[in-house]
């Protein structure tokens, strides 16, 4: 279906295209005509000139140096004349040729015509069974699925993109916070190692401690005991 209505949007383009071409024909032919006639008109008046002209000089026998200019003259006119003419001629034969081309373009646009006339004839049978009231209408439903597959294909590739580009977001945060998490571990470890180290210097300074109330007990004792030999020996 989508190869048929392409075909017939085809179709529809190539009639353009004929019509366009056969306008183009009609006014090639139009103006090849009208340059035939100003053609033929200009002959014309050559022939009439060339009369007059030959009327003129026989008239005018007064010398033959005028004689002699009159004719260099009209030799020059005659010689430009011709020179426009077959400048003429060469544009009508490039006219020509051109109408024959476009001749040719518009038997193949027929042809395709001829060969596309099937889908159509499809497209109508369609219009004839659906909802739709036209060949028109069909194509620009078919034009309106084309646009909204084409929209849905860049909506699925953005969402492809965005699912993508959350997965590396994602793996990047994954492995942060492993790395965070692993120097939480590697700090904790310290912490632990620090507060058993900690620990040992408590116990180590509470002995020292313990060693030092006695050693001060010790020493209270003796200084009481001193103290009451003094007395004693001071009585």
């Amino acid at each position: 279906e989508e190869d048929s209505t392409n075909s017939f949007i085809c179709l529809l383009k190539k009639m353009k295209e004929v019509r366009l071409i056969e306008k183009v024909v009609e006014q090639k032919e139009e103006a090849f005509t009208e340059r035939m006639e100003a053609l033929a008109g200009q002959w014309r008046e050559l022939h009439a000139r060339r009369a007059q002209l030959k009327a003129h000089v026989q008239r005018s026998g007064s010398t033959v140096k005028e004689n002699e200019r009159l004719r260099i003259q009209a030799l020059e006119k005659a010689k430009e004349e011709k020179e426009q003419n077959t400048k003429k001629e060469s544009e009508l034969l490039r006219a020509k040729r051109e109408l024959e081309d476009l001749r040719k373009q518009h038997q193949k646009l027929s042809k395709k015509l001829l060969k596309y006339s099937l889908f159509k004839k499809y497209l109508e049978d369609v219009v004839e069974n659906s909802q739709f009231r036209d060949i028109e209408d069909v194509i620009a439903f078919y034009k309106a699925l084309v646009r909204t597959r084409k929209d849905l294909a860049q909506s699925r590739w953005w969402h492809r993109e965005l699912t993508e580009q959350a997965k590396v977001l994602l793996q990047q945060h994954r492995a942060e916070k492993e790395a965070e998490i692993l120097q939480c571990k590697d700090e904790l470890v310290q912490l632990k190692e620090s507060v058993e180290q900690a620990q040992r210097d408590i116990l180590q300074w509470e002995g020292h401690w313990a060693e030092l109330l006695d050693r001060a007990a010790k020493k209270a004792m003796e200084l009481k005991s001193l103290n009451m030999a003094i007395h004693s020996l001071y009585q």
